[in-house]
């Protein structure tokens, strides 16, 4: 697992949207047991208190739960994985379509340049 962590934002809140990230896209499946706080904390480089308030807030959304003797667990609740999973979604359409606006497009204009084949996409089809 790669853990590309930078100091610009708070650690414990980029390790919180990496394991959402592997947990939304199926790298860790539901019910799934997860590695240990340290073994997280040390492929992550991190401290283990560090992991431990990340893992924390993850069993507080509910997408990880913690079983006293065995260890802590992906959700299996698939309901709200997907509901994670849209979420997220629709941010990242948001802020795309915002950007797209910002350079002067319609959500039409957009929507038809989604669908437009590239020019090299043809090119290489032939």
């Amino acid at each position: 697992m790669t853990w590309k962590l930078n100091s610009e934002r708070p650690i414990y809140a980029q390790i919180i949207e990496k394991v959402v990230m592997d947990i939304i896209s199926g790298l860790y499946r539901p019910g799934e047991k997860l590695p240990s706080v340290r073994e997280l904390a040390m492929d992550a480089e991190v401290n283990p208190n560090t992991m431990q308030k990340a893992l924390a807030e993850l069993e507080r959304t509910g997408l990880v739960r913690s079983h006293r003797t065995s260890g802590r667990f992906i959700t299996e609740d698939t309901d709200l994985i997907m509901d994670e999973k849209r979420k997220i979604a629709k941010k990242e359409i948001q802020d795309f379509r915002d950007k797209m606006n910002a350079i002067g497009l319609t959500t039409e204009e957009i929507v038809q340049l989604m669908y437009e084949k590239d020019t090299a996409e043809e090119e290489e089809e032939k």
